[in-house]
């Protein structure tokens, strides 16, 4: 998550000091850039794969820290990790990485060859911090910034009025799944009084979360999956996702 994250940031400053204009940065090296990064994320991918292979499903890596307490809410911030977060890992930081290779000839001639790797750095980052989520907050922030580089994406090419319309379109669509994720933070809340994911499934293997709020705390959740992977009937974004560049989709 880190290394793409400080990719997406030195990607940033760059364009922001004008490097590329003055010549002192090659737009190339942002590809480059992204590449190492997420090479090295996919590498320790890797590692956490085999970490977790001898340990029956159990964690075994978790980091929590306090962000912010508002009355008898505290939420935490951190790092958790087990089998299925070990193979999402793998997962997502393979496929970026073919993406990011593919990408480098793809963009090659675009102007916007800067800001596609600062965008693309972005998304997987997001996408590994809502697998390493220790709380459903804190998933649903890197949920919600998975949401808002799609829609950056697929506005890539922000010149074309069609291109402009779709990303809005996709990002309005998702917002309706999105409504049933907030619901169901809401519902586990009242139910939990907390946020950490290991308190919640322990409150739920106790017996204490009804089985009602529980259903709805799901169906909350799968329209949130349901929007961002357009599943019918959220499913109208996807074919105008295409106005973005191709490695994207």
């Amino acid at each position: 998550m880190f290394l793409p994250l400080a990719s997406f940031a030195i990607i940033t400053l760059v364009s922001f000091l004008g490097l590329t204009r003055s010549g002192a940065w090659s737009p190339r090296y942002s590809g480059y850039l992204t590449i190492l990064a997420i090479l090295g994320s996919f590498l320790l991918s890797l590692w956490a794969l085999d970490s977790v292979a001898d340990t029956d499903g159990a964690r075994i890596g978790f980091d929590s820290h306090e962000w912010l307490t508002v009355g008898d809410l505290q939420v935490n911030i951190g790092i958790t990790l087990d089998g299925l977060a070990a193979v999402m890992l793998v997962v997502v930081t393979g496929v970026s990485l073919l993406v990011q290779i593919y990408s480098q000839e793809y963009m090659r001639e675009d102007e916007g060859y800067n800001r596609y790797f600062a965008f693309m750095s972005l998304f997987t980052a997001s996408m590994l911090g809502l697998v390493l989520a220790s709380s459903v907050l804190q998933l649903f922030v890197f949920w919600e910034l998975v949401g808002l580089c799609s829609y950056l994406l697929i506005g890539f090419w922000f010149q074309k009025d069609s291109a402009r319309r779709a990303a809005l379109k996709a990002f309005m669509v998702t917002r309706i799944g999105d409504l049933g994720f907030m619901i169901a933070l809401l519902i586990i809340f009242t139910q939990t009084g907390s946020l950490d994911i290991d308190e919640i499934y322990e409150a739920a293997i106790a017996g204490a979360i009804g089985s009602t709020a529980l259903t709805l705390f799901a169906l909350g959740l799968f329209a949130g999956a349901a929007g961002k992977s357009a599943q019918f009937p959220l499913h109208t974004w996807l074919p105008d996702a295409m106005e973005g560049p191709t490695p994207v989709s």
